[in-house]
């Protein structure tokens, strides 16, 4: 019976977290940059020092066109995600139940898958979960750059609430703390005036 060396041991591990790693950056969408998860921390901006409102727009996983533009007067949550995202799986039963129950007060959810390989493999995701709401399926990274005038959203996954006029309000960068945190922040962009 032979021994195992210590650091033929650690050479063995350092190798299948570098496979793991690869695996996670290896699909477009953030530009190679890696899978990076965020720590839930929730920014929200002033209204004077919100940014020019964001345009966006592109394709849905069922086909559809979808601008951002269009939903203008509705409070907007957009969430980046992709079905092999673990703290995506995460929060989404949370999404989806903060999207039917703030529906009522002019407030629109919009995902954006951003690396599943075909729009398929995004849909299965949404059947999944029950998902009602549509998401833009944009694997080049554009929907990133969208956004990037506010922030850098390398985090997987990433909200940002806009508000009525298209302005990004809020952010959470990674996963949602709770859908409370999500239905709470939502609910003061909603309320302030036009």
């Amino acid at each position: 019976m032979t021994q195992s060396h210590p650091r033929a041991l650690l050479g063995a591990l350092l190798a299948a977290a570098l496979v793991v790693l690869t695996a996670c950056s290896s699909v477009g969408g953030t530009n190679s940059g890696g899978y990076i998860t965020g720590d839930g921390a929730v920014v929200q901006y002033a209204v004077d020092d919100r940014s020019d409102p964001v345009e966006f727009a592109g394709e849905t996983l069922q086909g559809e066109e979808l601008d951002l533009a269009d939903l203008r007067g509705d409070v907007v949550v957009v969430n980046t995600w992709w079905s092999g995202c673990p703290p995506c799986r995460t929060e989404m039963p949370m999404l989806v139940e903060a999207e039917k129950e703030l529906a009522k007060d002019g407030v629109s959810f919009v995902g954006i898958n951003i690396r599943d390989n075909s729009p398929a493999q995004g849909q299965a995701f949404e059947r999944s979960f029950g998902v009602d709401y549509p998401s833009i399926y944009a694997v080049d990274g554009e929907a990133l750059l969208a956004f990037s005038h506010v922030t850098n959203l390398r985090s997987v996954p990433t909200t940002i609430v806009l508000d009525r006029e298209g302005r990004v309000a809020a952010l959470i960068n990674g996963a949602i703390p709770g859908k409370v945190t999500l239905t709470d922040v939502v609910e003061e962009i909603a309320a302030e005036e036009a």
